[in-house]
């Protein structure tokens, strides 16, 4: 299932839903990766200063990937028409 994230908060509830529906712990999925469990904390809670490394290590501990693709716009939006 693909989820729209557009904000870290909205990627912290998206991988703290996945890591409870895999039945995981915050420190059993940071052990697995070598992250502690305050800072998985912090990108759960949405801490925009996550790095980049610990994000994809997360990922990875719940073996989920990032997909990038462009926004996608209402059809009146795309013609320019505000109304």
């Amino acid at each position: 299932m693909s989820q729209k994230i557009l904000s870290p908060d909205a990627l912290g509830v998206a991988l703290r839903a996945e890591r409870k529906k895999r039945k995981l712990s915050q420190t059993e999925v940071g052990k697995s990766v070598g992250i502690d469990q305050p800072t998985i904390s912090r990108v759960e809670k949405g801490n925009p200063g996550t790095e980049l490394g610990t994000l994809f290590r997360l990922l990875a501990a719940l073996d989920l990937e990032l997909i990038i693709q462009p926004r996608q716009h209402p059809a009146n939006e795309a013609k320019g028409d505000a109304w």
